[in-house]
């Protein structure tokens, strides 16, 4: 069974910084697409950043300039690093792995990592 495990959320200080792990087990992880999305209540999950198999980034136009994603693909680990932190980036942070052929169509969940912003 695949597992995604969210790590390293918790509260910080406005203008602080956290970096959110990601371990992944039971999937060939470097053939996956990986996301970061997040989610606050009443509103719907939205994508903070992706990295590719290849490599290639995109960040949300609120997160950009302040967060960074990557990966190594060694340790099957995805990573968040978020500096300047604001009270609006408080949100439960999932992360999310996407690997799509014409014959596979998988899309995995972890459970969230809380992350609360606030002095």
């Amino acid at each position: 069974q695949v597992q995604l495990v969210e790590s390293g959320g918790g509260l910080v200080q406005p203008g602080g910084s956290l970096r959110l792990s990601c371990a992944a087990s039971r999937i060939f992880f470097s053939i996956y697409d990986m996301a970061w999305y997040r989610q606050t209540p009443g509103k719907e999950r939205e994508r903070v950043a992706t990295i590719t198999h290849t490599q290639h980034t995109n960040y949300a136009h609120a997160v950009k300039g302040r967060f960074t994603i990557s990966r190594d693909n060694a340790k099957s680990t995805l990573y968040l690093q978020m500096n300047s932190l604001k009270p609006e980036d408080t949100a439960v942070y999932y992360c999310n792995a996407q690997h799509r052929t014409s014959a596979v169509n998988d899309d995995f969940w972890g459970q969230g990592t809380q992350v609360t912003v606030s002095s």
